[in-house]
């Protein structure tokens, strides 16, 4: 049961009047005033960071749809068409997913094809098989996915069968079927073999579990991107949702206060943007609040390595 006063995530989007006067209102007027959140220009877009060795930015907050979108919701794509468009209301555009089962593909397919949104997304698709003839088959999925011939970024997910794929990865991208190429991981057990594999290939992109309540990534990996010219997407950001059980009915500190942060999903997106090595972290949610809240992660001042290190200290027992 929350305390009085408590803000949380579920607080603080009962407070809100709705979606849809949410985006209609100016960003200085948005209820976001629990821990004293700083008022911030209207119809500001997010933030944008670049990608090294381009002169092309991508913005900082996006969606990770590898956990969430396991199956469309019984209502259809619509809730993931809404949260879609929340994010790009808000100039968001990077939109990241994985190959699931034909039927889910198409659904989804039908999202990212729509008119609205084709050409507006930054999609960041995957190979997460076995063996060369499959590796190429999800290739093909993916290139019908999102209706390109030309992928955003196309990655090898959790390094599965690396050495296989990736022979055909470099040529897709000498053959212009991919703009970038990079890696995934999810997993702080798998750093190790992580960090060699960055050592070893040119990404252009990793991708990398990272939170307040996950920060291993920050002593090396994280580093490493930025000493290597590596964009960063980050997952994992709420630990796959267990992270708002572990701070479920606890009060967000007031000196959050300090570094524009309203909400517990705030709480952790900030510690993993105040990172400069990461270009964008991957939200997941089906619930297009739950991404206006995310994106407002993106706005305001960002946390100092020293109260970076009194959030972890905060979470730790959590």
């Amino acid at each position: 049961m929350a305390t009085p006063g408590e803000t949380t995530r579920r607080d603080f989007l009962a407070r809100m009047a709705g979606l849809g006067a949410l985006l209609a209102t100016p960003r200085a007027a948005q209820g976001r005033t629990a821990v004293g959140r700083s008022a911030l220009p209207t119809q500001t877009p997010l933030p944008t960071r670049p990608i090294p060795g381009t002169d092309e930015a991508l913005p900082i907050v996006g969606f990770g749809s590898s956990k969430p979108v396991l199956e469309i919701p019984t209502e259809g794509t619509e809730p993931v068409a809404a949260v879609i468009r929340v994010l790009l209301e808000q100039g968001g555009r990077v939109v990241d997913t994985s190959p699931r089962t034909p039927e889910i593909d198409a659904e989804f397919s039908q999202v990212l094809t729509a008119p609205e949104f084709s050409d507006r997304l930054f999609v960041a698709t995957k190979i997460n098989t076995d063996g060369e003839a499959a590796g190429i088959a999800q290739m093909r999925q993916n290139q019908r996915l999102v209706g390109r011939r030309t992928l955003d970024l196309l990655q090898v997910e959790s390094m599965r069968d690396l050495d296989v794929h990736w022979p055909n990865v470099l040529r897709w991208k000498d053959a212009g079927e991919a703009r970038y190429i990079g890696v995934t991981v999810s997993s702080n057990a798998r750093h190790d073999d992580f960090e060699a594999v960055m050592r070893a290939e040119p990404l252009d992109f990793v991708q990398i579990n990272y939170s307040v309540m996950e920060p291993g990534a920050e002593d090396r990996l994280l580093p490493l991107a930025q000493d290597l010219g590596m964009a960063v997407l980050i997952n994992r950001p709420f630990m796959n949702g267990s992270y708002f059980g572990r701070v479920s009915g606890r009060t967000l500190p007031a000196w959050a206060a300090e570094f524009d942060c309203a909400t517990w999903a705030q709480f952790s997106l900030k510690y993993i943007l105040a990172h400069p090595a990461v270009t964008c972290a991957l939200t997941e949610t089906t619930n297009p609040e739950h991404m206006a809240d995310n994106v407002g992660a993106g706005f305001g001042r960002l946390p100092e390595e020293a109260t970076k290190r009194r959030m972890r200290e905060l979470v730790r027992d959590f």
